[in-house]
């Protein structure tokens, strides 16, 4: 069995993802993996070759058209990347059979275009969290049956375990993006919120010491509290000496899986989030860790564990279980077997995914923000973004001076 993956890259999530289940894949399982530019990171594109597959960074549509024709499967690993979205356009597909992973949870923005979900023969979430976004309800039964949730976070392998983490100093972490686009600017309240004086918090990302992360930081009345310890490829080394992972993230952020919080807990780190949809898919409340209803509620849980060891201790195995028992690559491999599988006893289908997502630029962008793009809706986004990950900004500079593109930002000026 062919299967060709689409991807903008292999880096991040989407990489960990892919290196973990070749793995695990059998070797008649021939995947090659078609970049639509050229890796920044070769981490896990090259841990993914070691493992028997191909990637290559594709020469233009057409090399990506040539090897779409001769794959059994022809899987996109979507999210709102400028590149995917050209792809999508401006690639002549033959017929297919077309899978759809989403790194998008579509729950917010950035949104899935409606009409991917038309057209693929199969339609995959990374989060439970998914099912419940409104665009669904607009799904045809029959087509409802083509839709799917396959986990893309596993927990670390073959990591030993400490059996007892009572300590007189329970030491905090978080690991994971340290911008506010995504982290929420109430953790740092939080952990200023403690009453004890002896709070070591340690903080794993790139950090702008400029930005507004650390302004807030240094704004603290404890601000020793906060050690900001750069990025890690060893979150195992990293997360060693903590007991509780804060991980309080914006209510609209854009996660799925969630990788860092996956392994923190595979680690026996008892985790502390907010009530957001991809949080609550990964962790049960009490059982565990902790879910707060609003980031007020956090430094209080916080306390509470710091003073019931044999809380955090039970909280703790619980984790390690449930993530052992339910975030595996194995199990995800297995179900793509299954669904791959599925789809080769029929016909190759062409897909207008042109039309699902838009001719130019601007619409592509805008095909993320509402769920019908630009015909005649009002569409807010922030226009002062910088260029990160799907942003205008980002569209922007992959497209630099396309008129559709200064035409929208005009527009919303």
């Amino acid at each position: 069995m062919k299967v060709l993956h689409v991807t903008p890259h292999l880096g991040g999530g989407v990489g960990k993802a892919h290196a973990a289940m070749r793995a695990v894949f059998p070797p008649e399982v021939e995947q090659t993996f078609a970049l639509l530019e050229a890796p920044r990171d070769r981490r896990y594109a090259d841990l993914i070759e070691r493992g028997g597959a191909r990637v290559i960074v594709a020469e233009n549509l057409e090399h990506v058209a040539k090897l779409a024709a001769d794959a059994d499967i022809v899987q996109f690993e979507f999210w709102n990347h400028p590149r995917m979205f050209e792809c999508l356009a401006r690639c002549a597909f033959p017929p297919m059979r077309s899978v759809f992973w989403s790194h998008n949870s579509g729950i917010f923005r950035p949104l899935i275009p409606h009409g991917l979900m038309l057209e693929a023969m199969r339609f995959v979430f990374t989060t439970p969290a998914s099912l419940n976004i409104r665009s669904l309800v607009l799904l045809p039964e029959a087509m409802k049956r083509k839709i799917a949730v396959i986990n893309s976070g596993f927990g670390l392998p073959n990591v030993e375990i400490k059996e007892d983490r009572r300590r007189a100093r329970p030491a905090i972490a978080y690991l994971g993006t340290v911008d506010f686009v995504k982290m929420h600017p109430g953790f740092f309240d939080a952990i200023d919120a403690l009453p004890r004086n002896d709070i070591r918090v340690s903080v794993w990302g790139a950090v702008d010491r400029a930005g507004p992360v650390a302004a807030r930081a240094r704004a603290m009345r404890h601000p020793e509290r906060i050690e900001f310890r750069g990025e890690t490829k060893d979150p195992v080394a990293a997360l060693a000496d903590a007991d509780i992972f804060f991980y309080p993230l914006q209510p609209h952020h854009y996660g799925t899986a969630e990788n860092a919080l996956v392994e923190a807990m595979s680690l026996g780190l008892v985790p502390i989030v907010l009530n957001n949809p991809a949080e609550q898919a990964i962790v049960r409340n009490g059982e565990t860790g902790l879910v707060a209803g609003s980031i007020e509620e956090c430094a209080p849980l916080l306390q509470m564990l710091m003073l019931s060891p044999d809380v955090c201790e039970r909280l703790s195995r619980n984790a390690v279980e449930h993530v052992a028992e339910t975030r595996t690559p194995d199990q995800s491999a297995s179900d793509f077997m299954i669904l791959w599988l599925g789809l080769l006893g029929k016909p190759p289908l062409h897909c207008d995914l042109r039309g699902a997502v838009g001719d130019s630029p601007a619409e592509w962008f805008a095909a993320s923000q509402s769920p019908v793009g630009m015909q005649g809706q009002s569409v807010h986004w922030d226009i002062a973004q910088q260029p990160s990950k799907g942003t205008l900004g980002h569209f922007e500079s992959v497209f630099a001076g396309d008129e559709s593109l200064a035409r929208l930002r005009q527009s919303v000026s």
